[in-house]
């Protein structure tokens, strides 16, 4: 690794103010908030401006926003963006602090498909691969990502009958899964317990991309003889961790 240019650090630390509250500010508050000389904000923000990442704000004289150079790069990097890899890159991350195992799904009609996947490092674990299709209602991904849904997208893809079992847990009324994901709207996150696969329960949060969209979940998988309550506490946390990194990743500065 070479020397830090304390110079091109400050330009950064000058843009990525811009991330936050309504995207303008002046070069006072520049100079305040991070608490750098005058002169060097000036000449900062003037070399900034004269290279298209910062514009004058119409009609708020001494005011910036970023400029079209800011977004040409941003567009860049959503290009070369690869959600499976970024997923899976999340989600062994997630796998080792935890020791379970870690899924990234998206939605695909009335199914989830995983797109990412880290096995548990225990004995007893949860059997899967990237690849496979379940139903969504039956899984916590599947439920988060529906919950995510407008009420006429998500009445396109429910069946006018009974849902499809998977175990005896599973459910099968579509006016008792709406209600569970009006309760997954409300919390934030989604669950499961031996809805899907007799002997495992999920915990599952949303993955956003650049424009706040939901467009995968990330859970974590774990057989019953290691959840409690106690246990799916840590594990939300975990995965609403791992979900808003992976979101992140995908250029979504706000959190789930």
């Amino acid at each position: 690794m070479g020397r830090r240019v304390p110079a091109v650090s400050r330009a950064l630390d000058i843009l990525e103010l811009f991330l936050e509250g309504d995207g303008t500010l002046s070069a006072p508050e520049i100079t305040r908030r991070l608490q750098l000389p005058r002169t060097t904000v000036h000449e900062l923000v003037t070399t900034l401006a004269a290279r298209s990442y910062l514009v004058p704000v119409p009609e708020q004289p001494g005011r910036f926003r970023l400029g079209v150079r800011t977004y040409q790069l941003g567009s860049r990097y959503a290009e070369q963006l690869d959600l499976a890899a970024e997923g899976q890159q999340v989600a062994r991350s997630v796998a080792e602090t935890c020791g379970e195992t870690v899924h990234v799904a998206v939605l695909e009609d009335d199914d989830v498909i995983y797109i990412a996947k880290v096995d548990s490092t225990h004995a007893v674990r949860m059997v899967s691969a990237a690849g496979r299709r379940l139903p969504a209602h039956c899984t916590a991904v599947g439920k988060m990502l529906l919950a995510s849904l407008s009420e006429e997208e998500l009445e396109e893809r429910l069946p006018g009958g009974e849902l499809r079992r998977m175990t005896p847990n599973s459910i099968t009324s579509p006016s008792a899964l709406r209600e569970v994901l009006a309760e997954v709207r409300e919390r934030g996150v989604a669950s499961e317990q031996r809805e899907s696969n007799p002997d495992v329960s999920c915990v599952a949060a949303p993955v956003r991309d650049r424009a706040g969209r939901v467009v995968a979940a990330l859970s974590v998988s774990v057989p019953m003889i290691r959840w409690s309550a106690d246990r799916q506490r840590e594990l939300v946390e975990l995965a609403v961790k791992g979900a808003n990194e992976l979101s992140e990743r995908l250029g979504h500065h706000g959190r789930g």
